[in-house]
Order: C-alpha cells, then sequence, then structure tokens
C-alpha cells in the first residue's frame, strides 16, 4: 500500500464493500474489488487478479454459509448446479492463471466488457419475453441439465482466473438466461466462487502476484458487504433483483471497456 493516498485506501475499502453486497445481492459485485484495484493502484495484470482473488475466498465460503443456510443450496436441483460450477472450476481456473501473462493489459477490459453487455442482453431478453402461461409460477426451481452448465460454467473459471474475478459475475446471469431463479443462481455461483477463488490464489500465490495488505483493506470490507447482499436478495422481490442485475451489468461494460 506504499505510495498510494488516503482518499485511494479509502476509495478502495468501499470498492471492497459495495463488490460484497453485489455478489450477494445480484452477482456482478465481485468484479468492483477488481476494477477498483485495476484502476487505482498501478499494479500489474496479474497483481490484480491475484489480490482480487484473495478476498473472494472468504467472501465466497461466508455467502455459501448464507444461501446454505437460507436453504437455497439445500435444494437438490441448486446443489447439483453447484456442483458442477464447482468442478469445472478446478480445471478452468488454472487454465486462466496461466492465460493471464498471455492477455494483454488492453484487451482483457474490452473483452470481458463487451461479454458483460451481451449477458445482460441474454437477462434482459428472457426477462421481457411473455411467458408461455401468464401467472403460472413453477412450485420448484427448474434447473439445466448438467451437460448444458458443464460448457458455460468452464469458460466463467478460465475468464475468471484471467480477471480475478469469484466467479457469480458471470455465472448468475448466465443461469439466470438458462431459466434458473435468481437467489437459486445466486446460491449455485457462491459454490463456484470458493473453487474458483482457492485455486485461482494458490496459482497467483506460486507467482509472488498478490499484494497481502491491499487484499486485506479491500477484503474485510467485502465481508461485510456480503452479509447485507445476501439480506437484500431476501428482501426484494425477484423481479426487482432481475432488473438490478440487468442495470448492474449494463452500467459495468462501457468502464470495462473504455478502461481496457
Amino acid at each position: 500500500m506504499a505510495g498510494l493516498s488516503v482518499p485511494v485506501l479509502i476509495a478502495l475499502g468501499l470498492a471492497g464493500f459495495v463488490g460484497g453486497v453485489g455478489i450477494t445481492a445480484v452477482g456482478p459485485g465481485g468484479v468492483v474489488p477488481t476494477i477498483g484495484l485495476f484502476a487505482l493502484t498501478g499494479l500489474t495484470p496479474a497483481q490484480v487478479a491475484g489480490t482480487a482473488l484473495v478476498t473472494h475466498v472468504a467472501t465466497g465460503a461466508l455467502a455459501t454459509a448464507a444461501y446454505t443456510r437460507s436453504g437455497q443450496l439445500r435444494e437438490p436441483g441448486t446443489r447439483r448446479t453447484a456442483l458442477v460450477l464447482a468442478a469445472t472450476a478446478v480445471v478452468g481456473t488454472p487454465l486462466g492463471v496461466l492465460l493471464n501473462s498471455y492477455v494483454a493489459e488492453r484487451t482483457f477490459g474490452l473483452v470481458l466488457g463487451v461479454f458483460v453487455a451481451g449477458v445482460a442482453g441474454l437477462v434482459w431478453f428472457r426477462e421481457c419475453r411473455p411467458a408461455a402461461t401468464p401467472g403460472a409460477h413453477p412450485t420448484h426451481p427448474t434447473h439445466p441439465t448438467p451437460a448444458v452448465v458443464a460448457g458455460p460454467a468452464l469458460a466463467v473459471a478460465v475468464a475468471a482466473g484471467v480477471v480475478g474475478i469469484g466467479g457469480p459475475m458471470l455465472t448468475v446471469p448466465l443461469l439466470v438466461a438458462l431459466g434458473v431463479p435468481v437467489l437459486e443462481s445466486l446460491a449455485s455461483a457462491q459454490a463456484q466462487s470458493v473453487v474458483i477463488a482457492g485455486v485461482g490464489t494458490l496459482g497467483y500465490v506460486a507467482q509472488g502476484a498478490v499484494d497481502w495488505p491491499l487484499a486485506a483493506l479491500v477484503g474485510v470490507p467485502e465481508l461485510a458487504g456480503v452479509l447485507l447482499g445476501w439480506r437484500v436478495a431476501h428482501a426484494l422481490p425477484t423481479r426487482h433483483l432481475k432488473y438490478a442485475l440487468i442495470a448492474t451489468l449494463f452500467a459495468l461494460a462501457p468502464y470495462l471497456v473504455l478502461h481496457g
């Protein structure tokens, strides 16, 4: 943290808190600490990714425990989806860590921004599309088959390893686009986040690409935000959460593209 001004340190702590709220409330919040580290610190892409992933180990574990307590991760379909996400993360995350050293600083922001905008469009399209039976609500959440989830989940794990995000930012909108309810999507993504963060942290620690003081500065407020976000997710109607998710993704996309 040497050389960083007090306003920058405060901004990084705030980024951690806001990111934590977003992780459990709408999903994409995990990118906020990454953006803060990338924009404010002058760290290399590897250091940004490694430091950000360290913070997601604890937040992912806390969020997983929270959604287990509230029942979403006890539902068999949600648990099955979470296991598929976690298994693909074991394979995809190390590949992302390896690719990080080959991705130019100006490239991954652009690619991620375009991808985020595309995912937001998918969720928006699904939300605006008329239901087959107006007013009907399924008794149990529906989940895609493991084969349908595995491919996108692997791509998410690779991208998360490259950029330094926990996974929910990309996984939640993808699951919502596949028809999984928002709360169940959030719950499944948290289990994936633990694996991505843990495996990714090991990879970046081996490279010496983790700034531990900055990880603590961002990570502690992020934990507080995770608890608040979990309460927000259960307090707001599902439709409101979907629109918050869409708005968050569309708001983040231009910044990522321009910063890239």
